[in-house]
């Protein structure tokens, strides 16, 4: 049994901002693979809820006028691994939900609670990153859009008010367009383990250069991180072993590894400069290019 005090089950989103402002204490019910188990634990804070399942406002993939992918916060992994837009447009998100968990985590874990939790591990926020997505936001004053690189603010900590919600993740037609990307997960088990690092890598191709290319990686410093010193450093370049192992020098001067109870600093920083070279091999060669 789940020792709750207080339930509330909203039909729209404007019905969800009423009830937390309502309830200062309320924490949001998607998925339920997170906050189940925490107040299972017992952690108090977790007693009221408003419960957002049902929400349709939260459930649409869709692509918009402008081209701008649109993704609801409320969509499950297994729909984003089965979704027709993200495979045809940005597979890389699918590739990361599709190493979240076990099947019964992906049918019930939503995109929005993996992202809102603040988790520095979690599997779906590099693919974002390297997206540039923009996280849209809404509270009784209204919306507003925040890149995702700016919505995370420490580990466990997001740019996010107690009476507002994330409705969906938007991502421009010129961040995925003709891109190739490539997603990986390094865990100590095969099987259903949280992330010692994860790494995202997208690159746009000009002829036999890269044009643009974005690498991000998880659990390599407080919040998920982009490697703009490395990114600089490939662009305008013709992809090759010789680039990809300079690469995977440079790649640690934006990040900040550390020792915890998963994996020593050192260990980290060995995992970041291989996935370096192996991730952006593979989204160079997605995007169309040859490795010289």
């Amino acid at each position: 049994m789940f020792a709750i005090e207080k339930y509330h089950k909203a039909a729209t989103v404007q019905e969800t901002v009423e009830l937390l402002s309502q309830n200062s204490e309320a924490h949001l019910l998607a998925g339920g693979t997170d906050v189940l188990v925490k107040l299972r634990e017992g952690h108090e804070q977790f007693k009221q809820l408003i419960d957002i399942h049902d929400v349709q406002e939260l459930q649409s993939i869709e692509m918009l006028d402008d081209g701008t992918l649109s993704i609801g916060a409320g969509v499950s992994c297994t729909r984003l691994i089965r979704s027709e837009i993200v495979q045809a447009h940005i597979p890389v998100l699918a590739q990361a939900a599709n190493m979240l968990g076990g099947p019964q985590v992906r049918n019930a874990a939503t995109l929005g609670g993996n992202i809102c939790n603040g988790a520095p591990s979690a599997e779906n926020a590099s693919p974002l990153v390297v997206l540039d997505a923009q996280v849209n936001i809404v509270g009784p004053n209204g919306s507003r859009l925040v890149p995702i690189t700016e919505f995370y603010l420490r580990p466990g900590k997001v740019d996010l008010e107690q009476n507002e919600i994330v409705t969906d993740f938007r991502i421009a037609k010129e961040s995925y367009e003709n891109t190739g990307g490539e997603f990986c997960k390094y865990a100590m088990r095969n099987a259903m383990d949280i992330a010692t690092i994860g790494c995202s890598v997208i690159c746009r191709m000009d002829e036999d250069r890269i044009e643009d290319l974005h690498i991000a990686y998880t659990v390599a410093a407080p919040v998920p991180t982009r490697c703009r010193t490395a990114e600089e450093m490939c662009k305008g370049q013709v992809p090759s072993k010789a680039l990809l192992n300079d690469l995977a020098k440079v790649v640690h001067e934006d990040l900040k590894p550390r020792d915890s109870w998963r994996a020593s600093k050192d260990f980290r920083v060995h995992v970041i400069s291989t996935l370096a070279e192996r991730v952006t091999e593979k989204a160079i060669i997605r995007a169309g290019g040859i490795i010289a």
